[in-house]
């Protein structure tokens, strides 16, 4: 136990406390990322939307936290050649996995923060709508961690892995309804959104922080849950599984 501490407070300091130290700008680009539809969604919709863009940035930073790290750890495989000592040491992938992601949630901890008060604010609903949020969140995180983990064991060059989560981020967090409902969306494009696990998210956390908005049936809501909750376990299990952990 003692062992597996040390390896994860390790992948806390090289990875989020070393550049929030020395690079403080860092901050300042991921408070940034969350904010700029945030601000623009609640401009357009004059307020009306501040619950559901409120809802949509919780999703969308746990997105980019989980995502980032497929640029952190091609970085730190490609130019510090860190997973080469990780793989000659006892510890596992999944523990590797595990301490960076940890790592990940410490560096986003500033924007999360600011996000606790906009919803202690802006989103009133149950103990129970609460920790539905949070469980999405968490599922969400899970399933863009180790989908950017399958990602960076693939790059080989940390340039290739800033255009993996531009294009990652993007289509996850961008162009589905994550701050919007997807009402507003034409019917024609509803289908090819849908294809992003996104919005399944964004659909559950919408019908919790402003029902009145949105009318989704219990039976959609279910389907969401099951969405995410399938796509979080598969891509997971590949990331432990079959990534290229160690060359052939």
């Amino acid at each position: 136990m003692k062992d597996r501490f040390s390896q994860i407070l390790a992948s806390i300091l090289v990875n989020a406390v070393y550049a929030m130290i020395n690079y403080p700008v860092v901050l300042i680009s991921t408070l940034l990322a969350p904010f700029s539809l945030f601000i623009v969604i609640v401009f357009v919709s004059h307020g009306q939307l501040l619950s559901v863009a409120v809802g949509g940035a919780l999703i969308m930073t746990m997105i980019s936290s989980g995502t980032s790290m497929q640029q952190d750890l091609s970085h730190l495989k490609n130019d510090f050649k860190l997973q080469d000592m990780v793989i000659s040491s006892p510890t596992s992938a999944r523990m590797y996995l595990i301490g960076m992601a940890i790592s990940e949630i410490v560096y986003f901890l500033p924007v999360l923060l600011v996000l606790l008060i906009l919803t202690a604010l802006y989103i009133s609903t149950s103990a129970l709508g609460y920790f539905e949020i949070f469980a999405v969140m968490t599922i969400m995180f899970i399933f863009s961690v180790s989908l950017g983990f399958i990602l960076s064991t693939f790059t080989s060059d940390v340039v290739q892995s800033w255009a993996f989560s531009g294009i990652v981020s993007t289509l996850l967090s961008a162009l589905p309804p994550v701050y919007y409902p997807i009402s507003y969306v034409p019917a024609v494009f509803q289908p090819v959104v849908y294809l992003s696990p996104a919005t399944y998210a964004a659909e559950i956390v919408q019908a919790i922080v402003n029902p009145g908005l949105v009318n989704f049936s219990a039976g959609t809501i279910a389907i969401d849950w099951i969405v995410i909750t399938a796509v979080c376990i598969i891509t997971t299990f590949i990331a432990i599984k079959k990534s290229r952990w160690r060359e052939n």
